[in-house]
């Protein structure tokens, strides 16, 4: 009986790292090494929530290659009804990152909703640079972001 447990539980993760490799985020989205977008993070939840709360495992959607989670049904629907608007921008890399013109990982509990938009950053000292011009940098980072969206952001260190 163990060994048939066991055998299922392999089974099991290996269907789960299968279909979540056939999802695949590229370059253009920051996700974990199994393709979780915002570690996790509900992303509908910033805005109804107005704070970062952690999604359910059994609730999710998948876009531009990255899986979402959500708290409840109702987000998903939210968030498939209009993905773009509740995804992070420059695919959840730290803003302030991309006004540099280069790609650092976006911490989900370190945020902020700029004209309907949510923007992630790297760390602490990071927002306190970003937020001395979020204009000025949303600018430049979006400036960035077309030439730099579906680099490595490993190769963008070696420039």
């Amino acid at each position: 009986m163990k060994n048939f447990i066991r055998t299922g539980l392999i089974t099991a993760a290996a269907v789960a790292a299968f279909t979540v490799n056939a999802w695949a985020a590229g370059f253009d989205v920051n996700a974990t090494s199994t393709g979780l977008a915002l570690r996790g993070v509900d992303p509908v939840s910033y805005f109804k929530a107005g704070e970062p709360q952690d999604g359910r495992t059994d609730i999710t959607s998948v876009y531009n290659g990255a899986v979402y989670r959500f708290t409840s049904k109702e987000n998903k629907a939210t968030f498939d009804a209009d993905p773009a608007k509740y995804a992070p921008q420059y695919g959840g890399y730290c803003a302030y990152g991309l006004s540099l013109g280069l790609k650092f990982d976006g911490d989900p509990r370190l945020w902020k909703i700029v004209d309907g938009k949510l923007y992630l950053n790297l760390n602490e000292k990071v927002v306190e640079l970003w937020h001395e011009d979020i204009p000025g940098k949303i600018k430049e980072a979006n400036n960035h972001w077309t030439n730099v969206e579906d680099a490595d952001p490993v190769e963008l260190l070696k420039k």
